[in-house]
């Protein structure tokens, strides 16, 4: 029955795809719902009286916990106020694991302290069956001096090369603010935000599912991880758009053989699980302390294959489109 929904975006009704879904088949569910603040969407209302908009999510939430594996994690994200609500819902069917704060700041509504991050509630399905993966991300730095905007102290010694495991606070990935990297939706999501949550759930050929898939996302980041995905999504102008980026994709978001989530050319996120294998492939300090102010660089760029290096070598013409493998 899944295997309909598999690698494919479906045009539909979420609620009505979900519920054909069955029991324990997707390894990671994340969903990123019309925030019900009025928003452009192209062919559907955003704006609903306050319990027919809670009902609603209710429902669709129930859906996703089910058709989650036991092993599986359950992503939301929203702004605060709605989370409030979604957290008595989830509650009651799986455990809860964190509130992560994503850092986006917002323009000043008045009389109010200014909206400074969105939230994404992280669930399990089952707290003692989760898969889960410790992440690292780049070391901050100072932007002139290149050396480390955290002070240390006496600690540099204990520093990891690459960077400090992540938090539930995630300050270094930021908004899409740019209209020449928007598509024509009111509510797009950076890609390397959902790679992020993609390499702590899941493995290779897991299943993830997206049910407000919006303009592809979560699946783009999916596919770019080897990932699995299945997007749900009721306008057909979203769904087109989606189609085509993921033409354009190749499964190859990795260092040699580990994935990991790549920005700018830069490796933003990698597990830690998998640092022995990686390091490998860096310039690294000989010393802990000099981390401190010489950053570690990957030894040869032009040998590592990157999505964005995939998306610029594709040359198409009228009968046919040419991927160069960069390897």
């Amino acid at each position: 029955m899944i295997d309909k929904f598999l690698n494919k975006i479906t045009q539909g009704d979420c609620l009505d795809l979900l519920k054909q879904m069955p029991d324990n088949s997707v390894d990671m569910t994340f969903a990123d719902p019309p925030f019900n603040l009025k928003k452009g969407y192209n062919s559907y209302k955003d704006s609903l009286k306050l319990q027919e908009y809670l009902d609603w999510c209710e429902q669709w939430i129930s859906q996703m916990v089910r058709i989650t594996k036991p092993t599986g994690s359950i992503f939301v994200h929203n702004i605060p106020k709605w989370l409030t609500y979604y957290t008595a819902f989830l509650n009651k069917q799986a455990d809860f694991k964190h509130w992560i704060s994503w850092d986006a700041p917002t323009v000043p509504m008045g009389k109010t302290l200014q909206p400074a991050h969105y939230g994404i509630l992280f669930y399990a399905k089952d707290c003692k069956q989760l898969k889960f993966y410790e992440i690292r991300y780049p070391h901050k730095r100072a932007r002139k001096s290149n050396i480390l905007a955290k002070d240390y102290g006496g600690k540099k010694f204990m520093l990891h090369p690459f960077g400090p495991l992540v938090s539930d606070v995630w300050t270094d990935i930021h908004r899409v603010k740019h209209n020449k990297f928007r598509d024509e939706h009111p509510c797009q999501l950076p890609i390397h935000l959902l790679e992020r949550i993609i390499l702590m759930s899941t493995d290779e050929k897991d299943i993830v599912l997206d049910p407000f898939n919006g303009t592809g996302t979560t699946a783009i980041a999916a596919k770019r991880l080897g990932r699995q995905y299945i997007g749900f999504e009721l306008d057909e102008e979203y769904v087109k758009i989606t189609e085509n980026k993921l033409l354009r994709e190749q499964s190859n978001s990795k260092i040699g053989d580990s994935w990991v989530s790549f920005y700018l050319d830069e490796v933003v996120t990698l597990r830690n699980n998998d640092w022995e294998y990686l390091k490998d492939f860096y310039y690294i300090p000989k010393n802990a302390e000099d981390v401190d102010n010489q950053q570690v660089e990957l030894m040869n760029k032009t040998n590592i294959s990157t999505p964005l290096k995939s998306a610029a070598c594709a040359i198409s013409n009228q009968n046919q489109s040419i991927l160069f493998e960069i390897v």
